[in-house]
């Protein structure tokens, strides 16, 4: 390649030079270009990618220790010998992530591209490379991977997270959202004006809009690039609310996360967010009496159609898409779901109201009135449960989805 190539044409070369055989990722064009710089380099380098394996396979850092004399004796072990012992699932970070963190937290900066530039010495102003430049940016991304590494700073930021509802993996559709509420995370902990508090606050709500608004998904770099600039200019609270009244207005409560909502997807992020919801809240399984769902989710509960699927394939509902919809599912215990079979609501809920009245336990544990209308509530349930079949199974979704949309609003206004 000629020498002057911009670093942006290289990247690209390098992502498509074996585009037939492996493909290389503009991330490993990032390792590589950290690698290049002597001892320190190779060292980062290695700090990158055993963190990522440690955060996944704990056990493996006394091998690291023993085979890797050089990185042995660096200071960065000790950073990440705390993940020998550590077991949570919740993030676990691959290289590309790390370099998407540290860029955004050392230089502002989103796209692989430009994180080589920086590390290549690029003079933002004359746009020309200056290797003066190169020590000075090494040692920012450097300080931004100790942030990111640190024991405290990711147990913390996990714990927020988890506090927001979303307590496992499979919860978290977008591993961009949650990569940028790190890097947003790490660099609120550099502004003295906010407490823990104030930046969990803030964190949170901003994970969730992301979530729930697609902001990282598209050219979410350079939504990301524009963010950062904005909270240096206005600050993280003020830029966050004035996104909030933009993005999150009353159409997209009334209707936008209503339609969301009509999908047969148990990935959608409305979903996923309904039930980060139910969890935050404490909200217990449908029709259980003390099960909450948090206990259901970490133990796989069952995911049970509200009107059965058979039933409705019986009555004119044969797709797929249509008695999946989400709004026809709600985590319930094994027992529950079998005791109910087939029976549409009408069905099964009039043997609710009977052991209720005679104490004779057929479905779940539930036996008081006030109780089942706060499980009912909990479940985001409609009243017509009591008179629902195939007959006005359409109406029934509508009708929850509207209670779904209202319990995540008053969850995110929670936070």
């Amino acid at each position: 390649m000629a020498d002057d190539l911009d670093v942006e044409t290289v990247a690209e070369i390098f992502v498509r030079i074996n585009a037939k055989g492996v493909p290389l990722s503009s991330a490993d064009f990032v390792m590589s270009k950290i690698a290049t710089y002597g001892n320190e380099g190779r060292n980062l380098r290695k700090l990158i990618d055993y963190f990522c394996h440690l955060t996944v396979s704990g056990h493996a850092f006394d091998d690291i220790k023993e085979n890797d004399e050089e990185f042995a004796k660096s200071e960065h072990i000790r950073k990440i010998q705390w993940l020998s012992n550590q077991t949570d699932e919740l993030f676990q970070p691959d290289y590309t992530d790390v370099i998407r963190i540290a860029g955004l937290v050392g230089f502002s900066r989103g796209k692989a591209g430009a994180i080589v530039s920086e590390l290549s010495g690029l003079d933002p102003q004359t746009r020309k490379i200056d290797e003066n430049l190169i020590p000075a940016a090494y040692s920012r991304f450097a300080e931004a991977l100790d942030l990111l590494v640190s024991k405290t700073h990711l147990e913390r930021f996990v714990m927020m997270i988890k506090s927001a509802g979303y307590i496992d993996a499979s919860m978290i559709g977008s591993k961009n959202a949650l990569n940028f509420a790190y890097a947003l995370y790490l660099r609120l902990r550099l502004d003295d004006q906010l407490n823990e508090g104030e930046r969990a606050r803030i964190v949170k709500r901003w994970f969730v809009m992301t979530l729930l608004t697609g902001r990282a998904v598209g050219s979410f770099e350079s939504t990301w690039e524009t963010d950062l600039r904005r909270i240096k200019d206005h600050g993280a609270e003020q830029y966050l609310r004035t996104l909030e009244a933009s993005v999150l207005s009353d159409s997209f409560w009334d209707v936008t996360l209503v339609q969301e909502l009509e999908s047969p997807s148990k990935r959608s992020p409305a979903f996923q967010t309904y039930l980060a919801a139910r969890v935050a809240k404490g909200g217990r399984g449908f029709l259980s009496k003390s099960i909450n769902i948090a206990q259901m989710i970490e133990g796989h509960g069952d995911m049970h159609h509200i009107i059965p699927k058979n039933h409705l394939i019986r009555h004119g509902f044969p797709k797929q898409g249509d008695y999946n919809q989400i709004a026809n599912f709600a985590l319930t215990e094994t027992a529950i779901n079998i005791a109910i079979k087939d029976l549409p609501p009408k069905e099964y809920m009039l043997m609710v109201l009977e052991q209720i009245e005679s104490g004779n336990l057929r479905l779940g544990e539930i036996c008081d009135r006030e109780d089942l209308q706060r499980n009912l509530a909990e479940n985001a349930i409609p009243e017509l449960i009591f008179n629902t079949t195939a007959e006005n199974y359409k109406e029934f979704l509508a009708g929850r989805r509207f209670l779904m949309a209202t319990m995540i609003k008053e969850y995110y206004d929670s936070l």
